[in-house]
């Protein structure tokens, strides 16, 4: 059977799938759009799997908050580049993500892929996009909350996403908050919370750097006091100064706005993910040679 442009156009049109692929199906076929379909899907399915050990460390975190204001999500979905993290395909699996994730309340990976959108998984979905754009594409981090109080959330540049749960206040405490936690990572809420073996790491390290200035053991034993106490504050949010006013720190100013943060979640794309050095050039090669 002879393969006309508008066969190939059609299914490119129906699978997004590059031209060269759906023309190959269709003549492995005999021109049946439905059995073409069928094949690029398992073919698929395989280059998915080829591509899973490759790392993805780049993409983009979303947030939803659900609109009685009482449940919100956030997720993780990573690409391989930053370019593919711009593209419009790669975009619309991530909203795809999100909103799923809001909609079942996810809170682990396997059951946010396991579920439905449609008559499709969100993994397949993932796989079919994978086959598309060519590069390995996961759903790394998802969670939900719900609250008694208010959300605020706030995403930089696409790449850092937090979400924060907080009782009484007001709308702009929850985002200066969330927009706070963004740029300043604190670890903790409150120094109470601070790993007391987070603490006695640093303390030998500060002891160790004490001991070298020669000072007497009292001197030494208040400067180690005076950087511990400076250390937990760094790392608990309540400790730490206001980025939008360096003379406020957290605790005053929630106290002043009769806010509590019960709880908050940041993620940053990547966070965690060690980065294998690539040379373009041989993953271009690599890819062309694979598509022969």
């Amino acid at each position: 059977m002879s393969i006309t442009a508008g066969m190939v156009k059609e299914l490119r049109e129906l699978t997004g799938v590059a031209m060269m692929d759906c023309k190959k199906a269709l003549v492995e076929t005999n021109g049946d759009i439905e059995a073409a379909i069928k094949l690029l899907r398992e073919k698929g399915m395989a280059k998915a799997a080829k591509k899973a050990d490759l790392t993805a460390a780049e993409g983009a975190v979303l947030v939803k908050i659900s609109e009685d204001g009482k449940t919100a999500s956030m997720v993780e979905v990573n690409s391989q580049t930053d370019f593919v993290a711009l593209d419009q395909n790669f975009k619309q699996f991530a909203d795809q993500v999100i909103n799923q994730a809001l909609k079942i309340k996810a809170n682990d990976i396997q059951t946010l892929l396991n579920s439905q959108v449609g008559v499709t998984s969100i993994d397949e979905l993932r796989k079919e996009l994978i086959v598309k754009i060519g590069e390995n594409i996961n759903v790394r981090r998802v969670v939900t909350l719900n609250t008694d109080g208010m959300f605020g959330s706030y995403i930089h540049g696409g790449r850092i996403g937090v979400l924060v749960d907080m009782k009484a206040g007001d709308v702009e405490t929850a985002k200066d908050i969330a927009m706070h936690i963004a740029a300043s990572r604190p670890q903790f809420i409150h120094q109470g919370e601070v790993d007391p073996a987070l603490v006695e790491k640093e303390k030998e390290i500060f002891s160790a750097q004490a001991k070298e200035s020669g000072k007497p053991a009292e001197i030494i034993e208040k400067m180690i006091q005076g950087r511990i106490s400076k250390f937990v504050d760094e790392v608990s949010l309540l400790g730490q100064p206001f980025i939008k006013d360096p003379n406020v720190k957290i605790e005053k100013l929630l106290k002043d706005r009769k806010a509590i943060v019960h709880h908050f979640v940041c993620f940053e794309v990547g966070e965690g993910i060690e980065k294998k050095e690539v040379n373009f050039r041989d993953e271009v090669m690599a890819q062309v040679k694979g598509a022969a």
